[in-house]
């Protein structure tokens, strides 16, 4: 009797362990993918050049400022009261109008940067999932992003293939 629950039990398990046997497993590391795509170089450069632009803005306040800092310090004992205050006015306003500035300044680089990545970061997503569904994975990890331990010699690394189905060379 026991002898024959076990058959019956094992008989049930096969199929399954064979269904286990034929699942396929993949890995890629998308930012070596992403760096080498010709989107991405451009979308660095152009938001390098975006910065720069908002660090020659604020180093043109930042140099305005001092310069009538200084102007006041030198003057602001022989100035009358009404006037030291304007000018103390001025300067604070000055300060706040370039803090501002800068907060915006790295909102605007912050957006830039989602929305230049976005379209990159789905096009690599899209041909992983092409590959996964052409080739039947069950799945495929990231592993410049998720944190595995170990990958096995049965996981394939879909790199190579993710690269050649975005265009780089």
């Amino acid at each position: 009797m026991l002898k024959k629950i076990v058959l019956a039990v094992a008989l049930i398990a096969l199929p399954a362990l064979g269904a286990m046997a034929q699942q396929k497993f993949a890995h890629l590391t998308a930012q070596a993918v992403i760096v080498e795509m010709a989107e991405y170089k451009k979308a660095v450069s152009d938001l390098e050049a975006m910065q720069k632009n908002y660090q020659d803005e604020l180093q043109r306040t930042q140099e305005e400022f001092n310069k009538k800092y200084q102007e006041y310090v030198a003057q602001a004992d022989s100035l009358p009261r009404n006037i030291a205050e304007r000018r103390q006015k001025e300067l604070q306003d000055m300060a706040q109008r370039q803090e501002q500035f800068q907060q915006e300044a790295s909102q605007s680089l912050q957006q830039a940067q989602q929305e230049a990545m976005n379209p990159i970061i789905e096009k690599v997503q899209k041909a992983v999932e092409e590959i996964g569904k052409a080739e039947g994975y069950i799945y495929i990890f990231d592993l410049s992003s998720t944190s595995i331990p170990f990958v096995g010699a049965q996981s394939v690394d879909i790199t190579d293939k993710v690269k050649a189905k975005v265009g780089v060379k």
